[in-house]
């Protein structure tokens, strides 16, 4: 690396922009949390049109893509789009279907059984430790219902004190309305930013390409182009992986129950295919949510089903997950492991699903670069970064081609035969 001028410029800028972001990194932090949240509309129809355009690619790829009729043409784009969007929106009507309507049942079976089973709770504690009798001495007036009817009432005077001590009927009402119509149009906002993403995605492509390459340059944006290439692979491969695999998990898991005549199978086969797109955590928390409702209908239901989802699991983890999402990513099951519990850590759920994809996508890029920068180190590789650029082609827009140079051979070559011939001629003369 040669030191001059311009190097030391751009290392003191550096440091100075740093000093900057240390010294006021508290109003920085609040800046960028103040503009995340006024663009928090426009990442959500950006995530949405990411998730979407793999299934309007899928359409594109398979409705007649050689076609050249001119309204097929034209209107291809929006059908596709259409298809997309109905093909989500179906998906999401069905597992509500099939579950809102079993988990309300559960939840009334549980609060009959429950009603059963807290005065023998109560009356088993009073006999063991004389309950009654300790809350006497401390001035304590506790009476259990005794009927369904009289549950109901002490659950109403619960949810009213509750209510009342969070500011009110009213108040509770008009925040959980307020919220609600926040998030629809929040969401119908989301939606528009996304299809107009999905409308003109190869034109918004090609400017944001133009400009990067205008701002850093083209050898910097080779690289930057490779990252994105590498982003998306990892992203792409592991939504669809996913999505299979909870697919032929919930699948397997339903016909299982079926088979063993288990209540509620359909809607537990949809919890845990919803569930098993949370990885390592979310096959526990649908089994779990699915032992309990099973345990109100009959305890040893509920063991039997531990018993076949730990079977399952064991065919998941070594049969469909490798082929599925596995054999794609190419993330070992440690780093998978890592990436859950820093992202749920960081992010809850969110951080589960996305810092999967996201460490598959640094795994492999430094795979590569320790395999292209083998015995250099990192301070040399930085310093040679313009001879190790790959060659890779960013085309400009509405840049012509030059033309190639005809070969002058021929041409001297079919000189030299009429010089030959004519002096053939003038000797026979």
């Amino acid at each position: 690396m040669k030191l001059d001028w311009k190097s030391c410029l751009i290392v003191g800028i550096s440091a100075f922009v740093l000093y900057l972001c240390i010294h006021y990194w508290g109003s920085i932090t609040a800046f960028l949390g103040v503009v995340l949240s006024a663009a928090s509309t426009l990442i959500m129809g950006a995530v949405i049109a990411y998730v979407v355009n793999i299934l309007m690619s899928f359409y594109e790829r398979k409705l007649a893509p050689k076609s050249t009729n001119s309204l097929w043409v034209r209107s291809r784009r929006t059908v596709c789009m259409m298809l997309a969007f109905l093909t989500v929106v179906i998906a999401l009507v069905l597992l509500v279907q099939l579950i809102v309507p079993q988990l309300v049942d559960c939840f009334d079976k549980l609060a009959a059984a429950l009603v059963k089973a807290v005065p023998e709770v109560y009356r088993w504690l009073d006999e063991r430790l004389n309950l009654s009798e300790y809350l006497r001495e401390q001035n304590v007036a506790f009476s259990l219902p005794e009927t369904s009817d009289g549950w109901r009432t002490l659950l109403e005077k619960s949810a009213n004190v509750l209510m009342t001590g969070v500011g009110g009927v009213m108040n509770v009402a008009v925040t959980v309305t307020t919220s609600l119509f926040g998030t629809i149009i929040t969401l119908f906002m989301s939606l528009i930013f996304a299809c107009n993403i999905l409308a003109s995605k190869e034109k918004l492509g090609d400017q944001f390409t133009r400009l990067l390459t205008r701002v850093i340059g083209e050898k910097m944006m080779r690289i930057f182009k490779h990252i994105l290439e590498v982003l998306d692979s990892c992203f792409h491969s592991y939504i669809v992986g996913q999505l299979i695999e909870a697919l032929i998990l919930g699948t397997l898991c339903a016909l299982g129950m079926l088979i063993l005549r288990l209540d509620y199978a359909l809607m537990i086969g949809a919890l845990i295919g919803v569930m098993a797109l949370i990885p390592i955590a979310g096959a526990y928390i649908g089994a779990a949510v699915g032992a309990i409702m099973l345990f109100s209908v009959e305890p040893i239901k509920a063991v039997i089903f531990l018993i076949w989802i730990l079977v399952l699991q064991q065919v998941e983890g070594n049969l469909i997950y490798p082929r599925t999402v596995g054999s794609t990513l190419h993330l070992p099951g440690l780093w998978v492991l890592a990436a859950v519990t820093i992202g749920g850590g960081v992010m809850g759920i969110t951080g589960m699903l996305l810092f999967v994809p996201l460490t598959a996508a640094v795994y492999r890029l430094l795979g590569e670069w320790v395999n292209q920068h083998n015995g250099r180190s990192l301070v040399e590789a930085i310093a040679a970064i313009d001879d190790d650029v790959p060659a890779i082609e960013v085309r400009k827009p509405m840049e012509k081609e030059p033309a190639k140079e005809k070969s002058a051979a021929p041409k001297a070559v079919a000189v030299n035969v009429n010089r030959v011939q004519n002096g053939k001629r003038g000797k026979r003369r």
